[in-house]
């Protein structure tokens, strides 16, 4: 099931989980948390108060001139202490901002490395059916979300209830109808208010933001694939399907800022209604005496300064749906399960032999009812090398992938050297293992920083000798720059049979106990297989070697054969045997192997 198919969550689980993770986060700094929220706090009072003072020195001036030493001094005290609010305001919210902006920082970098750290252990599976580009968008659209969503719980909305709270509490004790009619004012709004963003706005914003992720996703697709895209002259068709995915997504979010506007012009009409209740109960109490020009100016400040937090409520209550809406992806990867895991306390695996044993190994993929293994027994001895081979579908690739632990196993078990696989670090286990795969993946870097990768602090010597022995120097050093180029994403500057041996040199420095070739010169033109398999022959000695071949001229002098059939070992022996088996599997795609090449090379001569 696709994302857009699933069916979403109520805005009220998607709020609860957002902040929940957000809390979780927070208690990580609780110091800063607290210093940001206490600023805050001590700021929106100093708003509350103001109008109180503003009131008092209206009082002093209409009471008394300047020759009445109490008016005098009241107008005096009052003036003060509206210019200590509004500087201590202003020192209280700079120190909020310099607080949160730390918290903030922290909290993006911390979240940014722990959802790469969890995208990099998610299972092979997880990572063949997402985008790479949509996966990138979730991230670092959650990342800055989480930016306005601090910003809003803490510097905005709370700081603004406080405003609320405080106003109302003021007003009713100097005037218990007013009080009432702001606080009830007040509650009928935020509840309008919130009901909006969380039932009418929230579900169309999820919706434009899973189509967001569509379109950086199709982008990457595109983009990555660009060679296969001029190779068929495809530009236009790609384009037309890039803009059904625009149109898509453009519907979607046009839709949440239309709803986002009718719910801004909602607050608008309910806070004019707020407004004439609270200048209309201020005209009646001035007009029967209960209420002096100095209270008419405290609550009309008050109003005035309250409506200004009452639109920012709106305002930030939007905000707060959008962000959580943003961080909503983010959220369901963090708690998404990694797939393979490690066990509690596992240990590190140490291969000194490299004797790997399938025991009554049963295995099946998640989809599948019937186990493509079922209780498969095999022994590869320590430094035995072991070609497999068979038709698409039989199970080779999979093989060789639970040896990596990328797929753990329905039943039974597999060790390395005695030690069950699935009770060990996993990276521990593939940094013994050292592959190279059919399509080799290069990083954007040098030639000498990909070589490196098995070993990070191997010297320009040590990756030297490494290239010579895959038979990869002298290409390299042909370069302009050497053992400096740059290769290009996924190494496209590189012909095939130079990535190939860019991923040996690679395997040789990683000097692993076990090896793994998986179709490593499948894909290869004669001259390059024929070096690849000299260095292959290279790095295999001594090494207990697992070799996926299509090309069965690969496997011809290893050690022993296993012929694999709908998940089962059909045949095993060596090369020699396995060919003067009468109407044995092997022998039957070793004949149409050689059918084909004696074929092509026929067709060849025609043609010369």
């Amino acid at each position: 099931m696709t994302e857009l198919n699933k069916k979403p969550e109520s805005g009220g689980q998607t709020f609860r989980k957002v902040l929940g993770f957000t809390f979780r986060h927070w208690a990580r700094q609780p110091v800063r948390v607290t210093a940001v929220a206490l600023a805050s706090l001590l700021g929106a009072l100093a708003d509350v108060l103001t109008p109180h003072y503003a009131g008092q020195l209206v009082d002093a001036l209409t009471h008394g001139g300047a020759a009445s030493s109490a008016a005098w001094h009241a107008a005096v005290v009052a003036f003060w202490a509206l210019t200590a609010l509004g500087l201590g305001g202003t020192i209280m919210r700079q120190a909020a901002y310099r607080n949160i902006i730390t918290l903030t920082l922290r909290m993006m970098s911390e979240i940014a490395t722990q959802a790469f750290h969890r995208v990099q252990r998610f299972s092979t599976d997880w990572h063949a059916n997402s985008f790479a580009g949509s996966t990138v968008r979730k991230i670092t659209r959650g990342m800055w979300a989480l930016d306005l969503l601090n910003d809003t719980l803490l510097v905005a909305l709370f700081p603004s209830l406080v405003m609320l709270v405080g106003s109302t509490i003021l007003l009713a004790v100097q005037w218990h109808v007013m009080g009432l009619v702001v606080g009830l004012g007040s509650a009928v709004y935020l509840a309008i208010t919130i009901s909006l963003s969380l039932f009418y706005v929230a579900p169309s914003a999820r919706l434009a933001n899973q189509w967001d992720t569509k379109m950086g996703g199709a982008l990457a697709d595109a983009i990555s694939c660009n060679a296969v895209v001029k190779a068929f002259g495809a530009e236009t068709r790609e384009e037309a399907r890039l803009a059904r995915v625009v149109t898509k997504w453009s519907s979607r979010t046009r839709r949440t800022w239309q709803r986002g506007t009718l719910n801004g012009g909602v607050q608008g009409a309910l806070l004019v209604g707020m407004q004439a209740a609270i200048l209309g109960a201020a005209l009646l109490l001035w007009a029967r005496g209960l209420a002096s020009v100095g209270d008419i100016t405290f609550a009309l400040t008050l109003f005035f300064l309250l409506k200004g937090y009452l639109r920012d409520v709106g305002m930030h209550v939007r905000n707060l749906q959008r962000s959580v809406n943003d961080m909503e992806e983010l959220v369901a990867l963090d708690a998404a399960p990694l797939g393979i895991e490690d066990q509690r306390d596992a240990p590190p695996i140490v291969i000194d032999q490299g004797d790997i044993r399938f025991e009554n190994m049963t295995f099946r993929y998640d989809a599948d009812t019937r186990p493509l293994y079922e209780n498969l027994t095999l022994r590869i001895a320590p430094g035995e090398r072991v070609g497999l081979v068979g038709h698409s579908g039989s199970g080779k690739t999979t093989l060789i992938k639970l040896i990596q632990r990328l797929y753990d196993v329905s039943g039974g078990r597999i060790t390395i050297d005695g030690q069950d696989i699935a009770r060990v670090q996993q990276a521990s286990l593939r940094s013994q293992i050292a592959i190279v795969q059919q399509e080799p993946v290069l990083f954007h870097r040098s030639l000498a920083e990909n070589i490196a990768y098995a070993r990070p602090g191997a010297t320009h010597a040590e990756i030297e000798r490494a290239a010579k022995l895959a038979s990869a120097h002298d290409f390299i050093t042909a370069l302009p720059h050497g053992y400096d180029t740059l290769v290009g994403e996924r190494g496209v500057k590189l012909s095939g049979g130079e990535r190939q041996r860019v991923a040996i040199a690679r395997a040789f420095l990683a000097n692993a106990p076990v090896l793994i070739f998986d179709e490593a010169t499948s894909s290869l033109d004669s001259e390059s297989e024929v070096l690849i398999q000299q260095a292959m022959e290279r790095l295999m000695e001594g090494r207990t070697t697992v070799v996926v071949a299509h090309r069965l001229s690969t496997v011809r002098s290893l050690d022993r054969l296993l012929v694999l059939e709908r998940g089962r070992v059909a045949e095993e022996g060596t090369h020699d045997a396995l060919v003067r088996r009468e109407n044995g599997l092997y022998r039957r795609l070793f004949e149409r192997q050689a059918l084909e090449l004696t074929k092509g090379l026929a067709d060849d001569v025609v043609l010369r």
